[in-house]
């Protein structure tokens, strides 16, 4: 049997997110600051790096789920044999993508074994698209969602909701689950390095719940005990819903991830400001397990280690961020 990751709050582990570039074909005004440095080629994992940690991540420590991130993932040359290594994994796995070139890659992804993908998309109006992402672009995304529901694909799309700068959409993506069998993600926004977050851009998972109820009447549903997200149903409908209270409503508690980043740094927490140097020792030809014990263990009870938010109160939040935008870490 596989050791278990377990950390000193007593969690344990079974999901790990693997960034595999931090380039991406948009600029995305909340995940990649203008001045955005960019690693080189050879300080990336290569594809042979990444299917090693995966290995032994899943056969000594029972990784069940990996989701392959990035930056943009299907930037990347190689990015349909990285996903056709990990699908041999005996581990659920998906991909994190913006959708743009997917369209190019889908059939590639699909013999490789990809079983389901999520789609980045915080808007369905074309110049709101350009200037959220800093290029054009809408359209082939919204083509390529159907696309991927076409080839049968499961397919959860992500929203980052913003106040005041797509808040007014939210009934719109939840149009989207009368359309088709698909699931939507209403995500607060976070605060990363070179965001511009702040605690008047949070529109908060009470408040995307109360303008949903306002037009439609929805049930909960059944949650996986790991999940990060709140789920529902408007009865009858095909697709689903669903909340990510990151901000307001931690799920630190039951949360079972783990994050590489492209350059094979470890992070025990997307909020997390300490790393361990996976890829390095790996080079070195070093045993990576007692690094990733380590860095496993002394993860944080909350946030990582940051304080939590309370939308009652009127100071500042003091997030002491990392520098790494989310581009960097990997979504």
């Amino acid at each position: 049997m596989p050791a278990a990751l377990i950390d000193r709050h007593g969690r344990t582990h079974r999901s790990l997110r693997i960034s595999i570039v931090d380039k991406c074909d948009l600029r995305c005004t909340y995940c990649m600051p203008e001045d955005q440095h960019f690693l080189r080629r050879e300080e990336l994992m290569t594809r042979q790096e990444i299917a090693t940690i995966a290995r032994l991540f899943v056969g000594r420590y029972g990784i069940t789920k990996i989701r392959i991130t990035g930056g943009e993932p299907l930037v990347r040359p190689d990015a349909v044999d990285i996903v056709r290594d990990i699908a041999a994994l005996p581990v659920k796995l998906g991909l994190t993508t913006n959708a743009l070139s997917l369209h190019k890659h889908l059939d590639g992804l699909i013999s490789a074994g990809l079983k389901g993908v999520n789609i980045s998309l915080d808007t369905f109006d074309a110049e709101r698209f350009r200037t959220i992402s800093r290029r054009d672009g809408f359209n082939q995304v919204h083509a390529n969602i159907l696309l991927a529901l076409q080839k049968g694909l499961r397919v959860k799309v992500n929203m980052v909701v913003m106040r005041g700068v797509n808040d007014d959409e939210l009934l719109r993506f939840v149009e989207l689950t009368r359309e088709h069998p698909i699931h939507v993600r209403f995500i607060e926004f976070m605060p990363f390095a070179g965001n511009h977050w702040g605690r008047d851009c949070v529109y908060t998972y009470a408040e995307m719940l109360g303008h949903i109820g306002s037009v439609h009447s929805f049930e909960k549903l059944s949650d996986d005990p790991h999940s990060t997200a709140k789920a529902y149903r408007v009865p009858g409908w095909p697709g689903t819903f669903a909340v990510i209270g990151t901000v307001t409503e931690p799920f630190c508690g039951n949360c079972d991830r783990l994050r590489l980043t492209a350059e094979g740094k470890m992070r025990n927490c997307l909020f997390s400001r300490e790393e361990t140097d996976l890829l390095s020792a790996l080079r070195r030809g070093e045993d990576i397990a007692p690094l990733i014990e380590a860095n496993v263990l002394a993860k944080h009870a909350m946030l990582g280690g940051l304080p939590q938010f309370k939308p009652e109160k009127e100071e500042e939040v003091p997030h002491d961020l990392s520098e790494r935008p989310m581009v960097s870490i990997g979504g």
